[in-house]
C-alpha cells in the first residue's frame, strides 16, 4: 500500500508552524526551540507562503556570515526556493524529491492554501508502517490466515 501525503496529514495532523517574514531570525529560533522544530515555514503579511527558515538556514547563513540573529529579519535569511507536494503524492515521491533535492521538509499546498508540511521524519516513519503492514498482510498470506486480521495461535 503507497500511503499519501493527504492520509499523513490526517493522522499526524496539519499543524504548520509559520513566522512572518518581517520577524527577526532570533523571534524564529526561540519558536523552533519552544515548538521543537528543525524548520519554520514562512508568510508575508497575508499568510501568503513565502520561504522557509531551518537550521540549517541559520548555522550557513547566520552563524558563519558573522551576523546578529536579534537584527537579522527572517525574511533576508530564509530559503525562497521551494519544493511543494500536493496532498495526493504519495510518501514515497515525497522521499525521492527530498532526496533529488536534498532538502529535509516539503509544505503541502492545496489549492494555493498550505495545509501542513512532510518532514524527511514522517516519511521515512511512514514508510517503515507501510513496509511492516506489507509483511503482516504477505505473513498472514502464505501462512492462510484470514488476509489482514491477526490470529494468535
Amino acid at each position: 500500500m503507497k500511503s499519501t501525503v493527504k492520509e499523513l496529514l490526517e493522522e499526524k495532523g496539519g499543524k504548520v508552524w509559520t513566522i512572518n517574514q518581517n520577524e527577526t531570525v532570533y523571534d524564529g529560533l526561540v519558536m523552533m526551540s519552544k515548538k521543537d522544530v528543525g524548520a519554520l515555514l514562512v508568510v508575508d503579511d497575508q499568510d501568503k507562503l513565502v520561504g522557509m527558515f531551518s537550521e540549517r538556514d541559520y548555522a550557513r547563513k547566520i552563524i558563519l556570515l558573522g551576523k546578529s540573529s536579534r537584527e537579522t529579519m527572517i525574511g533576508d535569511m530564509m530559503t525562497t526556493e521551494l519544493t511543494v507536494v500536493k496532498p495526493d503524492h504519495t510518501i514515497q515521491n515525497c522521499l525521492t524529491l527530498m532526496t533529488k533535492k536534498k532538502v529535509r521538509h516539503l509544505p503541502v499546498i492545496d489549492q494555493n492554501k498550505l495545509k501542513g508540511v512532510v518532514s524527511i521524519g514522517d516519511a521515512v516513519n511512514r514508510i517503515i508502517f507501510d513496509q511492516e503492514e506489507t509483511i503482516h498482510n504477505l505473513e498472514d498470506y502464505i501462512y492462510g490466515r484470514a488476509y489482514g486480521a491477526r490470529v494468535e495461535l
